[in-house]
């Protein structure tokens, strides 16, 4: 029961208060991540500057989940070169398909909450599509 109110607090928390959301309007990159399922829609800002992600921000829509994550990966990758930032990603990505020992999940910090995600098949999409789009990002900058 404690795991899912702190799940709930955190994502709350994200929803209510993002660190993130804001437009960025000089960023290097812009990419819109949709997840046509549910409707969730982001735009995803970066800025990368001597090969670290200087700045980052989203704007968009969608459910808690696909927004509190969004914000969550923002908070562990912003300050992080782009090879972290891509390992950040795919540890995340890793950890909702249940394949992370207990020391990477600390890694991923407050993100590790959205483990459980793996369990609503249909929530899985949500919690994936700004990390997806910060890998496209990144994988193609």
């Amino acid at each position: 029961m404690e795991n899912k109110t702190f799940y709930h607090e955190i994502l709350t928390d994200h929803n209510l208060h993002p660190a993130h959301k804001h437009d960025l309007h000089d960023a290097d990159y812009v990419l819109e991540g949709v997840n046509p399922n549910c409707g969730d829609d982001i735009w995803l800002k970066v800025k990368i500057n001597d090969g670290r992600i200087e700045q980052a921000s989203f704007l968009g829509d969608g459910c808690a989940i696909s927004q509190a994550s969004a914000d969550m990966m923002l908070d562990l990758v912003i300050g992080k070169t782009k090879e972290d930032a891509l390992r950040m990603t795919d540890l995340f990505l890793r950890m909702i398909q249940g394949e992370t020992t207990e020391s990477e999940l600390e890694e991923l910090e407050e993100a590790s909450v959205l483990q459980n995600v793996s369990h609503m098949p249909a929530r899985v999409k949500c919690a994936v599509l700004g990390w997806h789009t910060l890998k496209e990002i990144l994988e193609n900058e």
